[in-house]
């Protein structure tokens, strides 16, 4: 069982910046992808960014240009740098890790509130 565990969110002014960070307790190293999804008041959950092993990453076109997912295996933390923040950005950020061995694994950290607000 991975735990993961968000930190980073709050209250930021429109056109701000946030960094969200995921911890996992355990290496990434054999997590085949890592993602944030969010989740706003009435919407159904949705994908924001991802990042697989190799590095390779996939954005949602609503943030593009603006966000950023990273990662430091070292520290078995992922990372979402949000810039240019706007109030539609305003959600439940929650983490994701999804590994592929003898079966499919998929787990969900509990979740971090960005609220994008004057």
């Amino acid at each position: 069982q991975v735990q993961l565990v968000e930190s980073g969110g709050g209250l930021v002014q429109p056109g701000g910046s946030l960094r969200l960070s995921c911890a996992a307790s355990e290496s990434i190293a054999t997590i085949n992808t890592m993602g944030w999804y969010r989740q706003a008041p009435g919407k159904q959950r949705e994908l924001v960014a991802a990042i697989t092993n190799g590095d390779s990453t996939n954005y949602a076109d609503s943030v593009k240009g603006r966000f950023t997912i990273s990662k430091d295996n070292a520290k078995n933390t992922v990372y979402l740098q949000m810039n240019s923040l706007k109030p539609e950005d305003t959600a439940v950020y929650y983490c994701n890790a999804r590994r592929r061995g003898l079966r499919f694994e998929q787990y969900w950290g509990q979740g971090t509130q960005v609220t994008v607000s004057s």
